[in-house]
């Protein structure tokens, strides 16, 4: 089983090399590396066309934003299943996808799988600031604010093909409708893998100031709307927020 790891990145030098170090250290190796840059210019794409030659694909040119860029990565994608790795992120060790991929292999229904994250200093990656545990996704759950950590979110190339991509007219949440879109109202078969998977550094663009966290929860329930689902706004904030706490509590 081939499976596809796309990386979206724009002018982020200082961690991009940890990112591609975690995926081509993997034991498993049916791996299809995909890496998007959107232009960069501060020696990132320098240091991407240097490893070139370990990378399955490589664009470099100017996209609309995030979503665009994975949705271009997509479209590449030469494995059975898809996985996205942020450039300032990365595999907690060297066997999280060959545990992914015995999974899909060991239920050829299967159709997702997701895990737990955990969020890390800038700097001192050792440092962790918040626990992300997911959870098992039940019906119902992201209306409770509920929704798996996107990078460690695997689904199958064919489920992309029958319901859609990242809808660019969100900005800041379109990872969230997707996953959304696919659980609650697709109803694929998914598999929660009670583990940590992914370190993920603070400051990402959608929780980097309070602003853009207000943006994202409002395109959230603009998108349960759009896809045919009634919230209850307060009850969904409620929940975000008493889920955002537990996650600062050391476990």
């Amino acid at each position: 089983m081939k499976i596809s790891i796309i990386t979206v990145v724009w002018n982020n030098v200082k961690t991009i090399k940890d990112t591609i170090d975690s995926v081509l250290s993997q034991t498993y190796k049916n791996i299809d590396y995909i890496v998007i840059d959107g232009g960069s210019t501060d020696g990132t794409l320098s240091l991407l066309e240097s490893r070139r030659d370990q990378l399955s694909a490589l664009v470099s040119e100017p996209d609309e934003g995030i979503y665009d860029a994975m949705n271009k990565g997509i479209k590449l994608a030469k494995g059975d299943v898809i996985g996205f790795l942020n450039s300032d992120d990365f595999y907690l060790n060297d066997k999280v996808i060959s545990k992914v991929a015995s999974e899909f292999e060991r239920d050829i229904f299967l159709d997702a799988s997701y895990a737990n994250l955990v969020y890390v200093d800038q700097t001192n990656t050792s440092k962790i600031i918040r626990y992300f545990k997911t959870g098992e996704f039940k019906q119902g759950l992201f209306l409770k604010g509920w929704c798996p950590a996107h990078p460690t979110f695997f689904v199958r190339k064919s489920v992309y093909e029958r319901n859609g991509n990242f809808d660019l007219n969100y900005h800041f949440a379109s990872d969230v409708e997707l996953m959304m879109r696919f659980l609650e109202i697709h109803k694929i078969k998914s598999l929660y893998i009670p583990e940590v998977m992914v370190k993920m550094r603070m400051g990402g663009v959608s929780n980097r100031n309070l602003k853009n966290i207000w943006l994202a929860n409002k395109e959230i329930i603009n998108s349960f709307h759009k896809n045919g689902l009634q919230v209850n706004s307060i009850i969904f904030f409620i929940c975000k927020i008493i889920s955002r706490l537990k996650q600062y509590i050391k476990k």
